[in-house]
């Protein structure tokens, strides 16, 4: 596939939040590793029974169903956002409320096969999105809650909030699926 892939954001791009989403997207071809990522988590969570899946690592934390119900929320936010970004709507875009997101799903209802479809479906769409941008877009930007945020970095942070929670789900919930942490492929 021909496209062109962006290069890291500066620090200047994204507001100090995203920092840590950033830094933890490994150099490289940040859309490979997108396209990784999607292999990763139907490895990490394509086993698993919709009990365990329904479990939380404490009392007042997320279920898995709503980890993964959340990563596709804000995917497509953040790629709602990249869109605006790209195309140079300079109209100012307002935060979102995870915590809200998350009770309005009502993941548990949902199967955890049906959530990984939507996620399939979700970073379908943000990789159909990144792989038709040239450059001109990838150096636009936008304002978020009032801070100024590249393409560029959108595109980083979409991908270190996905490796964040794929992180959260083997460390603080032990799920050790098939899937392995997704390897940035060599450039």
């Amino acid at each position: 596939m021909n496209y062109i892939a962006p290069t890291r954001p500066a620090q200047s791009e994204y507001a100090p939040f995203y920092s840590g989403y950033i830094e933890s997207v490994p150099d490289g071809d940040v859309i490979r590793y997108l396209s990784a990522q999607l292999a990763d988590v139907e490895g990490l969570l394509g086993h698993l029974p919709d009990e365990q899946a329904n479990a939380r690592y404490a009392p007042d934390k997320w279920s898995v169903k709503e980890v993964l119900d959340h990563m596709s929320d804000t995917e497509r936010v953040l790629s709602y956002r990249l869109l605006r970004a790209a195309r140079g709507d300079a109209t100012p875009l307002a935060g979102f409320d995870q915590d809200d997101y998350v009770r309005a799903a009502q993941s548990g209802r949902r199967t955890i096969g049906d959530l990984l479809n939507e996620f399939r479906t979700v970073r379908a769409s943000t990789l159909s999105l990144v792989t038709g941008m040239n450059q001109a877009a990838w150096d636009q930007s936008c304002v978020v809650n009032n801070a100024t945020v590249s393409s560029r970095a959108l595109v980083y942070i979409i991908a270190g909030h996905s490796a964040h929670h794929t992180r959260v789900l083997r460390e603080r919930y032990g799920i050790a699926g098939a899937g392995t942490p997704a390897p940035l492929p060599p450039l």
